[in-house]
């Protein structure tokens, strides 16, 4: 058995950051981190646009250069699934059959691509996106391929729909709500973005249900829908969202459920054990204190901070930080400050049919969140007036010709 001051469980984001935060906070022990996959932690974020498009090579998505870990004093240990904890005698079993003690236990494990579970979801030609090892598959597959089926109108599921549709393939995006983007905009920007995307030939299929993948010779051949109608498909792209990495810390009596439960310091039920980043259930400022999960890289990176700064004795308030996220499709980038959650009135700002606006949202007439299309000004003045539950005048905010920022004066 090896014991280390910090084990970090989880290579990506938030793994890697909070050993780094460590370091910064000047904690000297010995730091290990525990990844599932073989590659040290690398960015995510391009898998579903830059990477899966050929644009950019792995080793430009690395965090750090693997050298620079050791320079570090930190410890990668890859290809190891954490399965168990231990948390009366600090330690972690592997799924390889090793035993690691820790001090400090910070959990980054992320989450797992949710899957089908209809008939074929298993077959070859199904796709996840959510590792190198994932779109790697995909890249390997693409010379057969012409046609591709994404189930899910998110946000990985349209980005994977822009690059293949530049690719040359034909791509219909296969949604079960009556909008894409449901679940994380208004209904303006849903509908530009199905605009856009049918604007370059992808079949975009709202209300419908999947009843099963299709297969011939073993592999994916199209998917079935309720009611009989069959979308020819050589790939089929399950981009349905995730299901939080946690079991090992529930099943040891850690709070939770859609996660796990962390204070403001990202502090489990569970003494000397954190959890930070998509897997880490915390009360959020910007959701009115409701218990949330945010899977981006700006909260990842945030709660790291929180978690390193609190191992190492210093005072640091959590989750205070306004969320953003980020989506490139196509030509467009759309930058989103704040979380619309709640939200009972949505303003244009900007004409959409320009292709460069902003969606400004009110809860009881506060500025909560903005979806900025091309329009990286709004995006950065826009954030004082979400810090600030600033109440602006509606009919100021829709118009561009009034700078964001004087309204946060």
């Amino acid at each position: 058995m090896i014991r280390f001051d910090v084990v970090i469980v989880g290579g990506g984001h938030a793994g890697a950051q909070a050993a780094i935060a460590l370091r910064q906070a000047k904690v000297t022990g010995s730091i290990a981190i525990v990844g599932e996959e073989a590659e040290p932690p690398y960015e995510r974020p391009p898998l579903s646009k830059e990477y899966l498009a050929g644009e950019k090579p792995f080793e430009r998505m690395l965090l750090r250069p693997v050298e620079k870990w050791a320079d570090l004093g930190v410890t990668l240990l890859t290809g190891r699934r954490v399965i168990a904890v231990d948390p009366a005698a600090h330690t972690v079993s592997t799924g390889d059959g090793e035993t690691l003690a820790y001090g400090d236990l910070v959990w980054a494990a992320g989450g797992h691509p949710r899957r089908l579970t209809c008939t074929g979801h298993d077959l070859t030609g199904v796709h996840s996106v959510r590792t190198r090892a994932d779109v790697d598959r995909m890249i390997a597959e693409l010379p057969d391929t012409r046609q591709v089926a994404v189930i899910g109108g998110g946000y990985i599921g349209l980005e994977a729909a822009a690059v293949l549709t530049r690719l040359g393939k034909k791509v219909t995006v296969l949604e079960a709500q009556d909008r894409v983007l449901a679940r994380v905009a208004g209904e303006p920007l849903s509908r530009f973005y199905e605009a856009e995307h049918r604007a370059r030939g992808v079949v975009v299929r709202l209300g419908v249900t999947v009843e099963c993948i299709e297969a011939r010779d073993g592999r994916a051949c199209g998917v079935r829908l309720a009611g009989g109608a069959i979308v020819s498909a050589e790939m089929v792209i399950v981009g349905i969202g995730i299901v939080p990495a946690v079991e090992p810390l529930l099943r040891v009596g850690a709070a939770g459920g859609n996660g796990v439960a962390v204070d403001g310091h990202c502090r489990t039920s569970l003494p000397h054990i954190y959890a930070i980043g998509d897997c880490a259930l915390h009360a959020n400022v910007f959701a009115d204190a409701a218990s949330i999960r945010l899977e981006s890289v700006q909260n990842a990176n945030d709660q790291a901070a929180v978690a390193a700064k609190t191992i190492a004795g210093i005072e640091a308030p959590g989750n205070a930080a306004v969320p953003w996220f980020w989506s490139n499709q196509y030509d467009l980038r759309l930058q989103t400050v704040g979380l619309s959650i709640g939200h009972d009135t949505a303003i244009v700002r900007g004409d959409p049919a320009e292709r460069s606006f902003s969606l400004v949202y009110l809860k009881a007439g506060r500025v909560i969140a903005l979806d900025c299309v091309n329009a990286t000004r709004d995006f950065v003045q826009g954030r004082a007036l979400v810090a600030g539950g600033v109440v602006a005048d509606p009919a100021l905010l829709g118009d561009v010709s009034v700078p964001l920022k004087s309204l946060a004066e």
